[in-house]
């Protein structure tokens, strides 16, 4: 189920549709070799929406994955009341459809109905979420909104695999709640730290739903503003070979990032 479409994909991209003559004939499709690869490339567009995705990344994945480890802490902690009602609370956001909080946020954002504009506006400041200056952070918002409490579900699982004794020695040495996680829990969870950041850049790579509805309403935001937006407006217009391409090219560059996030996580690693 998810080799075949890969490989079909792959094969479309060496191709192209053909016309000839005036164009009275159906167009052919004929061997292409890398000229998609070589179109993708070389198209401002689609290297662009590589640009914005990366610069959405750079901020929000590190905050998304400190509020995921700092909830996740907090509900491990021994001071924390009611673990399984703020569990969910936490969760909440990523367990709503993406399609629907996308939709819920651009009515949030919008300057006539914001109620977070209004806020703003009794302090003398006009803000518009859907400006070109502020949808990178207003994207990102959403993003840390919605996927924060999936990182820290899996962060949380991990800490609860820590031997109690481990906590038990640092409480007997004098640590105090602060020093117990950054020296005992923190080093333990590694591994699902890790995990999470990988969930995270392949996830911000992928890069969709948010902006696709944003585009709606927002002007700044457009048709090509993700890697997968520019695929999916070569494929609406019967360009498949092309976007089939362009879909392997973001393919290769997520595997790329992740595999060199990993390498440089066990390198770091095997020289502490």
């Amino acid at each position: 189920m998810m080799v075949a479409p890969i490989c079909y994909s792959l094969y479309q991209s060496f191709f192209r549709l053909q016309s000839s003559g005036l164009g009275l004939t159906a167009p052919t499709t004929v061997f292409a070799g890398f000229g998609n690869y070589i179109k993708a490339i070389q198209d401002s567009d689609f290297l662009m929406s590589f640009v914005r995705v990366f610069t959405i990344g750079i901020i929000q994945v590190p905050v998304m994955l400190i509020l995921g480890l700092f909830f996740a802490l907090l509900l491990d902690s021994a001071f924390a009341p009611l673990r399984k009602t703020f569990r969910l609370i936490y969760f909440l956001p990523y367990a709503l459809p993406g399609v629907i909080a996308a939709i819920m946020w651009s009515f949030l954002y919008q300057p006539s109905i914001s109620p977070f504009t209004q806020i703003l506006q009794i302090f003398g400041l006009n803000v518009n979420f859907l400006s070109s200056n502020l949808v990178y952070f207003s994207i990102g918002n959403m993003m840390t909104w919605g996927y924060t409490g999936f990182n820290m579900i899996i962060i949380y699982s991990a800490l609860q695999a820590i031997p109690g004794e481990l906590n038990e020695a640092a409480s007997l040495d004098g640590c105090g709640w602060w020093r117990t996680a950054w020296h005992v829990k923190i080093p333990s969870i590694r591994s699902a730290l890790i995990l999470t950041a990988v969930f995270a850049i392949i996830g911000t790579a992928q890069l969709y739903n948010d902006p696709q509805i944003l585009s709606q309403v927002a002007p700044s935001v457009s048709s090509t503003f993700t890697p997968i937006m520019a695929a999916q407006q070569s494929a609406a217009g019967n360009n498949y070979n092309y976007a089939a391409a362009q879909s392997i090219i973001l393919a290769l560059v997520t595997l790329v990032l992740s595999f060199a996030f990993l390498r440089f996580t066990q390198r770091k690693e095997a020289r502490s």
